[in-house]
């Protein structure tokens, strides 16, 4: 048995794990207070997969749940302490090959706040609404004329 390659992120109330395993079969997933075990078969060469993980924290696991695709497992492990920021998915601080931080999905929700997200949506519809025909005029700049000699027109190649 190999372990599969996984990423993971960080939420209020949730972590994600995706293990990326495509074709799989005979998924077992078992949920723990600060545990998870995958088992799977799956990939070309139809390998065995096995990942345990002891978790940096406590997880719900009658509210946890997994998502099989084509492609992957996606796991959603319900945090008993909402709002407590994960700073690595696991309890120890060791590097494993097989697991990375899922950059895509990944924000730095700990530092936010209703009134910084507010602020952000106000920045973000002022940017939408603002038009092109307020530019300022540039000095020395004539629209009429060409910005330098590369605008002209080559001559035809014989």
């Amino acid at each position: 048995m190999q372990p599969a390659s996984a990423k993971w992120y960080d939420r209020r109330d949730s972590v994600f794990i995706e293990f990326c395993v495509e074709d799989s079969k005979d998924v077992r997933i078992k949920f723990d207070k600060s545990k998870i075990d995958f088992r799977c078969v799956g990939g070309t060469d139809n390998a065995k997969h096995l990942n345990e993980l002891d978790l940096f924290d406590a997880i719900d696991p009658n509210e946890s749940k997994h998502k099989r695709t084509d492609r992957s497992v996606l796991c959603c492990l319900r945090k008993t302490e909402a709002g407590k920021s994960w700073p690595r998915l696991t309890k120890d601080k060791a590097k494993f090959n097989w697991l990375g931080v899922d950059f895509n999905n990944w924000k730095d929700w700990a530092d936010d706040s209703d009134e910084d997200l507010s602020s952000f949506d106000k920045f973000s519809d002022m940017m939408n609404n603002m038009g092109g025909d307020d530019l300022p005029e540039l000095d020395g700049v004539d629209e009429h004329e060409p910005a330098d000699s590369d605008d002209e027109k080559m001559p035809d190649l014989e």
